[in-house]
């Protein structure tokens, strides 16, 4: 008779994959733990914007009048704002607000920015050098500054102020994926690739490009807290995601002001918010870029 305890070598090896996993997991979290704290961090504020409509208790858009600026109670945990609305519910939806405008942000201005660099480090020349003087002009304007003048002539609004962030953060990107494709080109792998005749599109889209993923995944990774905290930003000073959305900066602002000394959950809880949020991916972004990077990763 056959053991029952025996398992077969395909679910065997499956487990043994999935452990190695957790073990190097581990071990990660250990070499860079400030980079797992960000990740915890991170993942929180994914499931809180996931899980919104499941953990948040109120409408975020419903007002008590009864309730006006009810202190944190087992009932409302981070208390009410001056129309008598939930607090943590606003915080939990608050959350889907930012990682929206983020991803969008972030997903605009790191593939042009990613486009537009690949492009000028491979082809070099007159090209490069005029692109290049395009994007010192573009980071002469502070990003802020320069999101707050887009937004001026697109006017305020969830959509203008994705596009206004993605644009702001464009030359970042590409300063950092040109450096990493002027050092990749210098490869044999190219030269080989332009021996056999490959064109120009496939050594930059389908040699090039995969080899410098890992810059690309860091530079999103930190500029999405960027991004959110830019979001915060527009919406403190009115320009952003409009009231009655719950967005953090919008939260911080107006009434949250007036009524500082009489009711300052009002504005601890969604400023506590974005910091931890713009810490978590910020940690996160500096964890993989010293993992990724060959250089930092021999001197550790």
């Amino acid at each position: 008779m056959s053991n029952p305890r025996i398992i077969a070598p395909s679910v065997a090896n499956g487990f043994g994959a999935v452990g190695e996993v957790w073990r190097r997991l581990i071990r990660l979290a250990f070499r860079k733990p400030l980079g797992a704290f960000g990740l915890v961090l991170v993942c929180l504020q994914l499931l809180a914007a996931g899980l919104a409509p499941v953990i948040a208790p109120y409408d975020p858009y419903e007002q008590y009048y009864d309730r006006i600026m009810v202190r944190p109670n087992l009932e409302h945990l981070f208390g009410t704002d001056n129309f008598g609305r939930d607090l943590f519910s606003r915080v939990m939806w608050g959350a889907q607000i930012s990682i929206k405008v983020g991803v969008a942000a972030v997903s605009i201005g790191t593939l042009l920015g990613s486009i537009l660099g690949l492009i000028s480090g491979y082809m070099g020349g007159k090209l490069d050098m005029i692109s290049q003087r395009i994007m010192d002009g573009w980071m002469a304007f502070p990003g802020i500054i320069l999101a707050l003048a887009i937004v001026a002539v697109l006017g305020p609004g969830e959509i203008n102020v994705m596009v206004a962030i993605g644009l702001s953060q464009v030359p970042p990107a590409n300063r950092v994926i040109r450096g990493a494709v002027l050092a990749e080109k210098s490869n044999l792998y190219i030269e080989a690739a332009r021996a056999i005749s490959s064109s120009e599109l496939r050594i930059m889209f389908r040699h090039i490009l995969p080899n410098v993923m890992a810059p690309i995944i860091v530079v999103a990774t930190i500029a999405l807290g960027q991004a959110i905290l830019s979001e915060a930003a527009l919406s403190f000073l009115g320009v952003g995601v409009q009231p009655p959305n719950p967005a953090w900066g919008s939260m911080l602002s107006g009434h949250s002001r007036t009524y500082m000394l009489v009711a300052p959950w009002m504005a601890i809880f969604p400023g506590l918010a974005i910091f931890l949020t713009v810490m978590g991916w910020n940690l996160l972004g500096d964890a993989l870029r010293d993992i990724w990077d060959p250089r930092l990763r021999t001197g550790a």
